[in-house]
């Protein structure tokens, strides 16, 4: 069901150390920064990012975060973010499509839940 987690982060370099370790123990191999600075963990198939908060706010445990589920399709994703919406959900974020950069080329869809819970469906392309 989840494709990914990210958590925001003040200092990229910092938690590059701190992460390389705990991932290293468990058999990960060292992350790298992506074109936007993002810091990119792939392991077992699962992703984890640490990055800077796009809104240029300070990261505190939930400004930067984003919970992702998988989707199969870009029309799921399109339906997941169209079902959100009419429930109660905020768009946000560029509106449901590809994304190019790194090594993988993804379609994403983004809502804030009622709470303000920064959520994504992505499908790998």
């Amino acid at each position: 069901m989840f494709s990914h987690m990210m958590v925001g982060s003040n200092d990229i370099d910092r938690s590059k150390v701190f992460y390389d370790a705990v991932f290293g123990a468990l058999g990960a191999n060292e992350g790298f920064v992506d074109p936007k600075g993002r810091l990119v963990y792939m392991h077992n198939g699962a992703a984890y990012l640490v990055t800077p908060p796009i809104d240029g706010q300070p990261a505190t445990n939930g400004n930067g975060m984003t919970i992702g589920f998988g989707a199969t399709s870009t029309e799921q994703a399109d339906a997941w973010h169209a079902a959100g919406a009419a429930a109660g959900g905020k768009p946000i974020e560029d509106p449901p499509g590809w994304r190019e950069g790194g090594p993988q080329r993804l379609y994403l869809a983004y809502l804030r839940d009622p709470d303000g819970n920064k959520l994504c469906a992505l499908f790998r392309g």
